[in-house]
């Protein structure tokens, strides 16, 4: 079986985006019992449109219901189970023991997946969860290379492997630090992130005299752990047996999911059609298209195993960040327009390209632009606003326009 390459749908749009540029799953939250409580989430609705979008192009759909519960949250949970097995979603993501428990009671023909956040780190605890009737498991980050494969060899269930995104400095999420300084948990998916805040160091006998601790030109992040990449471990993480990779970001743009999902696509095919190890050349050019929506450098994590420092992916320093300025809605074929959905201030005279679903780039070399009325602007400037392109071919539908 190949492995699954499983991305974050934060909104119905970022579902779209990552089922249309390479996702063979996505996850996403509901409005409440997920760990991503200020990403967009999704009603029953919702959820019930994403999986129609997704089930028509053989996609499937994982549902989050990974907060630590507390005696509250058991009273509304049957209902809730009971819906999303109504709406036939394609499996549950948990890391309470009540909420599985409760999830077999109410919800018995939908397969659980065991979150990372239940810190999984060995297999006789990945082998208790599978007796317990989990099908799948996504181990703990904090897992080498060679504990993964021996995970896999000694269990029955489907290992699960965090591959890409942003990082907690706390044992697979297990994190106090944002309950508190801002009396909002991590562990019921309220995390304020301060551990990517930017801090500095005030002496005792002098208040207000801060010290900067640099570790760059952004300034300094002492909790501020690197953002994860193991793209070039994907064909020994495939040898090993593992059955899906994940990517953090439910809260990231749809262009960091398209690039993601695009990436991590190529390289996962390329490896099991060509059964050998990436030119160099490709990785490089693979690590620039992720660097450019990455919000901190790569590391490769714990796959090396444990050491006093995280090993550094050898990453290329990339001055351009890419800018998510719009969503392709339609082409209007006889006026040779595409139709756009605004989402950052650009026009004309911009170093623009059209990201395509599949991964295609195409250079956006724009000169005018125009409001629905086909009055002449020189910019998008307002969110969301509806403006048309000249351009001489159709795109898909979902196709991205950013600045690099």
């Amino acid at each position: 079986m190949n492995p699954e390459l499983v991305l974050p749908a934060g909104n119905l749009e970022k579902l779209q985006t990552a089922v249309l540029f390479g996702a063979d799953a996505v996850y996403l939250g509901g409005k409440e019992f997920s760990l991503r409580a200020f990403a967009g989430n999704f009603t029953l609705q919702e959820i019930s449109e994403g999986l129609n979008f997704a089930h028509n192009r053989n996609k499937k759909v994982y549902i989050t219901v990974n907060i630590l519960a507390h005696n509250q949250d058991l009273k509304i949970l049957p209902g809730y189970l009971e819906e999303l097995a109504r709406l036939n979603v394609d499996g549950l993501i948990i890391s309470d023991p009540g909420i599985m428990r409760l999830a077999q009671k109410y919800a018995p023909d939908l397969p659980v997946t065991i979150s990372t956040q239940a810190n999984v780190s060995n297999y006789e605890s990945a082998a208790l969860y599978s007796e317990l009737g989990a099908r799948r498991i996504v181990l703990a980050r904090e897992l080498s290379l060679d504990e993964i494969a021996e995970v896999k060899q000694k269990i029955t269930a489907q290992i699960e492997v965090f591959v890409h995104g942003a990082m907690c400095v706390s044992y697979s999420g297990r994190c106090l630090l944002s309950h508190y300084m801002t009396g909002r948990s991590a562990n019921r998916g309220e995390c304020a992130q301060p551990c990517r805040y930017k801090y500095a160091v005030v002496e005792e006998k002098r208040p207000g005299d801060y010290y900067p601790l640099e570790e760059d030109e952004k300034g300094s992040y002492i909790f501020n752990s690197r953002d994860l990449c193991l793209l070039e471990y994907l064909p020994r993480l495939i040898d090993a047996g593992v059955d899906a990779f994940k990517v953090e970001g439910r809260m990231k743009s749809p262009l960091y999911v398209a690039s993601v999902a695009a990436t991590y696509r190529k390289a996962i095919d390329k490896y099991l059609q060509a059964g050998q190890e990436y030119q160099e050349e490709e990785l490089k050019h693979w690590l620039k298209e992720l660097s450019a929506t990455a919000t901190r450098p790569f590391t490769n994590g714990f796959m090396e195993g444990e050491s006093p420092f995280i090993q550094d992916i050898n990453q290329e320093k990339v001055s351009l960040r890419a800018d998510f300025c719009g969503i392709v809605k339609g082409y209007r074929k006889h006026e040779h327009m595409l139709e756009v959905e605004q989402r950052a201030n650009f026009g004309p005279g911009e170093n623009l390209q059209l990201f395509l679903p599949e991964g295609e780039i195409l250079p956006l070399e724009m000169e005018v632009i125009y409001d629905e009325e086909m009055q002449e602007l020189d910019r998008a400037r307002h969110p969301k606003q509806k403006v048309l392109i000249p351009f001489h071919m159709s795109v898909p539908e979902h196709s991205i326009i950013r600045r690099m």
